[in-house]
């Protein structure tokens, strides 16, 4: 899948990867992966700029620490992304039902 196929939804999946609990940056990659069966392999240039702006917007919070030398920030939802997470989840029901009548073939009312 490219990675501008999920473009409106990544801050969808980010909260909602990180429902579960909090997750360092290429975690949430690897978590993204491994949920969407190999579908998401999405590159860091992408995913990190978005947990900035979570970040900024209050959906996550970040913290910094050293994990083998190497320093991380670790990321955890906050409650206000918890909210978001919660929006998020239906406008996609919302989205995926319009998709889904338009693109799901059947029979339609004749117009005119």
């Amino acid at each position: 899948m490219r990675p501008d196929s999920v473009r409106g939804h990544l801050d969808g999946l980010i909260l909602a990867v990180l429902e579960s609990g909090p997750l360092h940056g290429y975690a949430i990659i690897e978590a993204l992966q491994a949920r969407s069966g190999g579908a998401l392999d999405l590159p860091t240039g992408t995913v990190y700029p978005a947990l900035r702006r979570l970040e900024r917007a209050g959906h996550l919070a970040g913290t910094w620490s050293t994990v083998g030398g190497r320093e991380r920030r670790t990321y955890r939802l906050t409650r206000a992304g918890m909210h978001a997470l919660a929006a998020q989840r239906g406008e996609w029901e919302e989205f995926r039902d319009v998709v889904s009548r338009v693109l799901g073939g059947g029979s339609w009312p004749a117009t005119g």
